[in-house]
């Protein structure tokens, strides 16, 4: 027996399958051999900008205490049961034994921000005594490694709820009204419920294995709330993962003007050109920050073309999000949040007003000054005077339909969450 550290990514495809579904096959494999779990499921979401991610670039990973062959055996059997090769899947299985190699914890930290090749993550497998293995090009293993060195601070939970599979490709029919209802009753849930486009969000479109996933900060609470959803059908079974999801822990690097195209994280800077609106409604706009210059894009589908286009030059901004290749506008920052710092006054000339019965003095004539109808008051020139602005300082999201698994929701602003691992609870069904 010892205690061993297995990871997996990259086994799914866009015609099906999901890496979180062999995480649950294998669980449930290894409990009935007797294996010891250590923690619940770890689900890492990693950097959501990388080219060729399925959907939420998630990888996964478990911790037990059990035979080290054994294992071995029942995951890279599983690996090749599971994986979509045949549609895509570049998939990675990797295991480690005894504490978690740290080396691994700075792969997880680069694979949150950027770009990591496979030959890199061949290479910190070896030194660090990892078992792998990898089908189809096995990209992978990036994740499969950095699932298992990702050090965990603020973090969330999802139960994923699977379908039996003889339902397969067939419509989900969850009611939107037992999802609000839900995250109404439970308040440690979230992203759930978008009342913005009035639906719920917690199942996936594709013919995925996944019946929906339930997000909060309390696994107890999770599997209490689970059973206030009206499915239509009866599930295969749940999983409990501890997940980064909803933390924004992908935007703690700092960017700028020559930050690398794939990149996650923040812009700081001064807008130094008026947003303007292209096609679509998508809106643009350009902040000035590390002696250059960056084009940052909130697109109207995602409800942040409204703030980013009340912005004004001179205001102050933070804005979080993916840099894009190259393109006609250079490289553009896809806007994931905008803070907006410190604002500008929005300044323009006015006529002055008369110090004696207030009213706006009119003018007297091409270069001759400005005088009050009513009075004696007299100005030679026009004066500055600012507008209201239509946006205040704060941060401002998509909706919550259009946020990233990664995206801190508002309803966790200022939060950082901590929880065991409870044995007791129905984790895994």
């Amino acid at each position: 027996m010892a205690l061993l550290h297995v990871g997996m990514d990259d086994t799914d495809s866009v015609r099906g399958m999901c890496t979180t579904y062999l995480a649950y096959s294998l669980a449930r494999r290894l409990r009935k051999a007797g294996a010891e779990f250590c923690d619940y499921p770890r689900l890492v979401r990693l950097n959501p900008n990388v080219p060729w991610k399925t959907r939420g670039n998630g990888a996964v990973s478990i911790t037990v205490d059990a035979d080290p062959g054994a294992v071995w055996e029942a995951a890279s059997a599983e690996l090749e049961l599971r994986s979509d090769l045949e549609n895509g899947a570049s998939p990675g299985l990797a295991m480690c034994e005894g504490p978690r190699p740290p080396e691994l914890e700075g792969l997880a930290r680069r694979a949150l921000h950027g770009l990591v090749n496979t030959s890199e993550a061949e290479r910190l497998a070896s030194g660090c005594g990892a078992r792998t293995l990898a089908l189809g090009g096995g990209r992978g293993l990036v994740g499969a490694l950095s699932c298992i060195g990702y050090r965990f601070g603020d973090c969330t939970a999802e139960l994923v709820c699977y379908r039996r599979p003889e339902m397969a490709g067939t419509p989900r029919r969850i009611s939107a009204r037992s999802v609000r209802a839900v995250q109404e009753r439970h308040a440690s849930t979230f992203s759930s419920f978008d009342e913005k486009r009035k639906r719920q969000i917690i199942s996936p479109r594709g013919p995925d294995p996944v019946l929906y996933g339930l997000r909060g900060e309390s696994p107890r609470e999770l599997c209490r709330a689970r059973a206030g959803l009206e499915t239509g059908e009866e599930p295969l079974g749940h999983m409990v993962f501890r997940t980064n999801q909803g933390t924004g822990d992908h935007m703690r690097r700092a960017l700028g003007p020559r930050s690398e195209p794939y990149s996650s994280g923040v812009l700081e800077g001064r807008v130094c050109a008026a947003p303007r609106t292209g096609r679509g409604g998508h809106v643009f706009f350009a902040v000035s920050s590390g002696g250059g210059r960056t084009e940052c894009a909130a697109y109207k589908p995602g409800g942040l073309g409204g703030p980013a286009s009340m912005l004004l030059p001179g205001d102050v901004v933070r804005v979080g999000g993916g840099v894009r290749p190259p393109s006609g506008l250079g490289r553009v920052l896809n806007a994931e949040f905008i803070e907006a710092v410190r604002l500008a006054p929005d300044a323009y000339e006015a006529n002055p007003s008369c110090g004696a019965c207030g009213k706006s003095m009119k003018s007297k004539g091409r270069g001759q000054g400005f005088a009050c109808g009513r009075c004696a008051t007299s100005s030679p020139s026009k004066v500055r005077a600012s507008r209201p602005r239509g946006l205040s300082a704060g941060t401002y999201l998509p909706f919550v339909s259009a946020q990233r698994h990664l995206t801190r929701p508002a309803k966790r602003a200022g939060l950082y969450n901590r929880f065991g691992f409870d044995r007791s609870l129905p984790w895994i069904v």
